[in-house]
């Protein structure tokens, strides 16, 4: 009986304290306070975090078409950037390139109104403000879950 109940305050205890170390969601997106960038992919647009908070957003993005071009949902870390970065496959320019997902998807500058070939595109001046905050080894979050109201 004494193993019993010890058995059930471990997992208890366990429970609790999984359930303690799970970080917040930021309110009014799908990522939690651990990311520094948020994609939403159901709602098409993207944030900016700081220490948890929303630094910038929601602003509008174009992402993948689908398919091969999808623009992959899941947990990143940046690896690189390049300010002018031209397409290996297209040879059409990538201003403001951050890579963070297998496969060159990256963060860039370019049309809202298409459909890309898995980048999250944005306008000139979130491109450039993206650019300019994530750092390499930065957190990025892709979510294609609905965000919570």
């Amino acid at each position: 009986m004494l193993a019993l109940v010890a058995a059930t305050l471990v997992s208890v205890g366990t429970t609790a304290a999984s359930q303690e170390a799970a970080p917040p969601v930021v309110p009014g997106t799908p990522c939690t306070a651990t990311a520094t960038a948020c994609v939403d992919l159901v709602g098409l647009r993207a944030w900016l975090f700081q220490d948890g908070q929303v630094l910038r957003g929601p602003v509008p993005i174009s992402i993948g078409a689908g398919g091969e071009a999808r623009t992959p949902a899941g947990r990143f870390r940046v690896e690189w950037k390049n300010r002018d970065h031209v397409s290996g496959e297209s040879g059409g320019p990538m201003p403001f390139a951050v890579f963070f997902a297998p496969g060159g998807i990256a963060f860039h500058e370019g049309n809202l109104q298409t459909k890309s070939a898995g980048c999250v595109r944005l306008s000139r001046d979130e491109a450039s403000a993206f650019f300019d905050h994530l750092q390499v080894g930065d957190e990025v979050q892709v979510h294609d879950d609905p965000a919570p109201a």
